[in-house]
């Protein structure tokens, strides 16, 4: 009995994708099953024949096994439905604007500068400091006490004394604290999809002065 369950281990193996070992399809599998088992029944010593619990046991295994790969088919089936219709969903996102990572505020003519910012714990102060090109602070923001979460915010586009800067690109850094001690806070992008690719390595969603990002870089939808 040993050489069915040498054939069984090394073809289960096969059918559920063990490294280094090629794969084989069910019914293969079967058929060499059988084959070995219809030689040792013929070759059996009469007077120590071989053991039926042995035998019950083989054929449960031989059916698992059958079951493994046709599990597999499904999944993958599933699999490759599922990312089909991820990708027709995510279609619907082109033309909306999103919060994904990213500290630049895209300042427009008379329109205001949308941001946000990641908050990993409540916080009694939030506050926001615009950069110009220069490296220099052009507007400093107190958005008060916030809760843990994403916090929205809109820049004007005028400076501490009131006056209206240049459009262009800009950025923003985050201080939060509470109680004194600081709160972990991640700067977010507001930018427009403009398009939708899926890659070897998934979706990937392209927000206008961000770039390419993934699905699960994407904080909230507008």
């Amino acid at each position: 009995m040993n050489a069915i369950q040498d054939a069984v281990t090394a073809t289960s193996r096969s059918a559920v994708g063990a490294p280094g070992v090629p794969a084989t399809t069910s019914s293969e599998i079967q058929d060499r099953f059988l084959k070995l088992l219809v030689t040792q029944l013929k070759n059996q010593d009469p007077l120590n024949p071989l053991d039926n619990a042995q035998i019950t046991s083989q054929l449960s295994q031989i059916s698992t096994v059958s079951g493994i790969e046709k599990l597999n088919t499904t999944l993958q089936g599933l699999s490759t439905s599922l990312v089909s219709s991820q990708s027709l969903q995510s279609t619907a996102l082109i033309g909306h604007k999103v919060f994904t990572d990213g500290n630049t505020l895209a300042l427009t003519g008379g329109t205001a500068a949308p941001g946000g910012v990641q908050l990993a714990g409540a916080a009694d102060s939030v506050k926001v400091n615009v950069i110009g090109p220069s490296g220099a602070i052009v507007r400093q923001m107190d958005l008060g006490p916030q809760q843990a979460g994403l916090v929205g915010f809109q820049w004007d586009g005028r400076n501490d004394a009131g006056a209206t800067v240049a459009a262009g690109n800009y950025t923003f850094q985050v201080a939060a604290t509470s109680g004194g001690q600081k709160v972990g806070a991640t700067p977010l992008t507001a930018g427009t999809v403009s398009s939708v690719t899926l890659g070897a390595d998934g979706l990937h969603v392209t927000v206008g002065g961000v770039g390419s990002v993934t699905m699960d870089q994407i904080k909230r939808i507008m």
